[in-house]
């Protein structure tokens, strides 16, 4: 290891109980999407008395931004806070540990600096709520807090270890049919059913998965369907979320489904509203393109840490993520790494393993990895270059 790495590991290690101590906070205190006040005035107290200059609500309530700056120039390096949590099974995507991987990787970096007052930068850590379907970092990205930042990096806890994590592209909506409420038994010919457009809708859907490309995903729930037997249903609904491996190919998935519903809608006389967003916040996240220098930096630093786990995991696409839209915003990283469990995200037993010292251990492991990529970059010009110039190749490539 260098003299930085050294430094690094010892700040890290220095923290280990207070940074354990801040994620079990966020962890025994859940909050969803745009509701984390709690995880939000933590981290900020946290990293105010860690010698960060905070700004608390910055851009969006619960969002934060953390800044270190030595000197005058330099590369400005981005680390990422997550800390919402899943309806009723807690944190079982692991956003408390996300929280304190951003955290512990910015002190490790800070300390760096600190122990080389001739070398320029800035740190930059970013509080980004609402991943779990409120696409924080998205309005982030409107608002321009990725502007100024050369590179972002950020790691996600799993069961496996994956270096360039290549999440889909996905977008969420909903489908509402509207027909005319009528006697069921008495003059059905009088009604419009809007539960058999759902119906019809539905089946459509399903029977389309069967020809359409394996990395594709289309997943749909009925939300409603009338409200007594004796009724024909005047108002019907659907929730549906579609993936793909980029944004070009999720465009084509989204075509396919708005031909169905409107298909749908026309057997049945209903009218339609199909809505390509959850809300008026989030219209879709992008794909995630790992930079590829960024990558075989970390998992050469990450190697270097000593891994609890150092078997690695052939990269495929998995799930769906908000660091999307970052990638294509900024050279960027999204490794995922082993906690010492079997269980999946979005379990109870993934949950349960997330507030566990072996996860923390690991935390703490990639977290100097971080910390190192970051200080390669502030260090090393050509390094830089290299990356800039490898993502608008990347960049390029998407509208091939």
């Amino acid at each position: 290891m260098s003299q930085a790495t050294d430094v690094i590991s010892k700040a890290v290690e220095d923290k280990a109980d207070s940074l354990q101590e801040l994620s079990g906070k966020i962890w025994s205190h859940p909050e969803l999407f745009f509701e984390e006040k709690f995880a939000h005035d933590t981290l900020t107290e946290f990293l105010e008395k860690n010698g960060f200059e905070v700004e608390r609500k910055y851009k969006v309530d619960t969002a934060f931004k953390a800044v270190f700056r030595q000197g005058s120039g330099g590369a400005n390096i981005g680390l990422i806070c997550e800390y919402d949590a899943l309806p009723d099974i807690g944190h079982a995507c692991g956003h408390n540990l996300i929280a304190e991987s951003g955290a512990a990787a910015a002190i490790g970096l800070k300390a760096a600096l600190e122990a080389s007052p001739a070398t320029s930068g800035t740190v930059t850590l970013l509080g980004t709520p609402a991943e779990e379907g409120g696409g924080g970092k998205i309005l982030l990205i409107n608002a321009g807090a990725f502007a100024d930042i050369d590179v972002c990096l950020m790691v996600h806890p799993a069961a496996m270890n994956m270096m360039a994590t290549g999440c889909l592209s996905y977008m969420a909506g909903n489908v509402v049919f509207t027909g005319k409420a009528a006697h069921a038994s008495a003059a059905p010919w009088d009604g419009i059913n809007a539960l058999d457009a759902v119906v019809n809708a539905y089946t459509a859907l399903s029977t389309l998965r069967q020809q359409i490309h394996t990395n594709w995903r289309i997943n749909v729930i009925i939300t409603e369907g009338g409200v007594k037997p004796n009724i024909i249903p005047e108002k019907a609904a659907l929730a549906f979320s579609l993936r793909a491996p980029t944004d070009k190919e999720l465009a084509v998935l989204k075509g396919k489904l708005a031909d169905i519903v409107k298909a749908a809608a026309l057997a049945t006389g209903c009218e339609v509203d199909l809505q390509f967003a959850v809300d008026d916040r989030i219209a879709y996240y992008s794909n995630m393109i790992p930079n590829k220098q960024l990558v075989e930096r970390y998992r050469q630093h990450w190697l270097s840490f000593g891994p609890a786990d150092s078997t690695i995991t052939p990269d495929h696409f998995w799930a769906s993520t908000d660091m999307g839209n970052v990638s294509l915003e900024v050279p960027s990283i999204q490794p995922t790494f082993n906690i010492g469990t079997a269980a999946d995200v979005h379990t109870r037993d993934f949950t349960e393993t997330t507030n566990q010292p072996k996860a923390h251990a690991a935390t703490r492991c990639v977290s100097k990895a971080m910390a190192a990529v970051g200080w390669d970059v502030l260090t090393d010009s050509a390094l830089l270059k290299e990356i800039r110039e490898s993502f608008q190749q990347q960049l390029a490539s998407l509208n091939e």
